[in-house]
């Protein structure tokens, strides 16, 4: 312990004493592990933002709808697979709602128009259309007033919930419970305020509508043949068993034989979290060559200015030989100090990594979160960076003959 902390304050005395030289050095290290902060900041907030997103819609819900990307039965000669199946209809979700596995079915589409208030207008708001079970997987929370009835659903009511920030825009300071409001040039009244869970990259910040199925379908301009659906399982049902049964619902439904593929699709959370894990794979991959060519840099650096400083303590080193000091106390002694400055370097990093996520995170939509094992991780990489490349400095000091040595002028 004493000589690791005899090295340790050789180091930052050397540090002191040749201040530019020394940032030089460090440098490469300090980009290196910047590298890796900031990147796996992004990584770990990605992956807290769909887990959150996910949560929101509850571990077992699962969507189903004309086309997915992704899927392995792509026709080289047809690169619109999904042209050559038939759309998801109001009555396929009504008659997969009664399903005995399935407890409900939330169905979506979307589009956008102009939203007027008091000769206020806000153009190209996006506008979904859903059923009244919407509100059991979205999260958050509808704060003042409800969402619209299944009655209201039903009888294509002209009622509409806006979501905070529309809220915001178009109303101020003042109440927007029950006010009149003009969606692509028709009447709707506000029955209430969706106050979104956080969503990753700020999605919940957009302004937006959420009104009756049957209205957006009555009253709006949107694309046709789009409709998405999630299927929520009971409580006792595995997602699996419900999977299958909605399956051969539709298979049955849109009269398919045995051997025919789905004209559908119906997937899974797992099925996102692959693709996620596939995306971050990849970022891994370029956060360690990134972090490497900045560590490599730095550890060209330590060999350079620990052989200067074998040069210049050559009469240092000559006594401590004379004194007893035997090759493996010598070789450690400058692999410590050369740990020390990549370490040094590593904690600049650190600190730079740390305070780019905090910035990302608190001023701009993209998710980044620190996670411990990555400064862990970025210091333990600085430190063994210096103790690879201290090695040749270390092992030529440790050589010097001792009389040779103390000649030197």
């Amino acid at each position: 312990m004493t000589a690791l902390f005899e090295g340790v304050g050789i180091a930052l005395v050397s540090l002191r004493a040749h201040k530019m030289r020394a940032a030089l050095t460090i440098l490469g290290v300090a980009i290196g592990v910047t590298v890796v902060m900031v990147i796996g900041a992004l990584i770990s907030g990605f992956n807290k933002g769909v887990t959150d997103m996910l949560a929101s819609l509850g571990p077992k819900t699962f969507w189903v709808g004309r086309y997915w990307g992704g899927q392995n039965d792509e026709d080289p000669e047809d690169p619109n697979p999904w042209r050559r199946r038939p759309p998801i209809t109001v009555d396929e979700a009504n008659r997969l709602a009664l399903l005995p596995t399935v407890a409900f079915v939330v169905v979506d589409e979307y589009t956008s128009a102009d939203i007027e208030f008091e000769g206020r207008r806000m153009a190209a708001i996006g506008i979904r259309g859903r059923n009244a079970d919407w509100p059991k997987i979205e999260g958050g929370l509808i704060e003042p007033g409800r969402s619209f009835t299944h009655l209201e659903d039903a009888s294509n009511a002209h009622v509409a919930v806006i979501n905070s920030k529309l809220a915001e825009n178009l109303f101020g300071q003042r109440d927007p419970m029950n006010r009149r409001i003009k969606i692509g040039g028709l009447p709707y009244d506000v029955v209430g305020v969706y106050n979104p869970p956080p969503r990753m990259f700020g999605d919940g910040d957009r302004p937006e509508v959420m009104m009756p199925h049957g209205t957006f379908q009555k009253d709006l301009r949107y694309w046709p043949g789009w409709m998405d659906m999630f299927v929520v399982p009971q409580d006792s049902v595995s997602t699996q068993h419900a999977i299958d049964d909605v399956t051969m619902a539709m298979r049955t439904m849109r009269g398919l034989r045995p051997g025919q593929k789905n004209n559908f699709d119906a997937v899974t959370q797992e099925v996102y979290v692959k693709a996620i894990d596939q995306f971050t794979f990849v970022a891994r991959a370029l956060m360690v060559a990134l972090s490497m060519v900045g560590l490599i840099v730095g550890g060209i650096g330590v060999v350079a200015i620990m052989m200067i400083s074998v040069t210049e303590r050559t009469r240092e080193i000559g006594v401590r030989k004379a004194l007893g000091a035997t090759k493996r106390e010598v070789m450690w002694q400058f692999l410590v100090e050369a740990a020390t400055l990549t370490l040094v370097g590593g904690i600049v990093g650190m600190v730079i990594g740390w305070i780019i996520a905090f910035v990302l995170h608190n001023f701009t939509p993209v998710p980044a979160y620190v996670p411990v094992g990555s400064i862990i991780t970025a210091l333990i990489a600085a430190a063994v960076t210096g103790l690879l490349f201290g090695i040749y400095p270390a092992s030529k000091a440790a050589r010097l003959d001792p009389v040779e040595a103390l000649r030197y002028e």
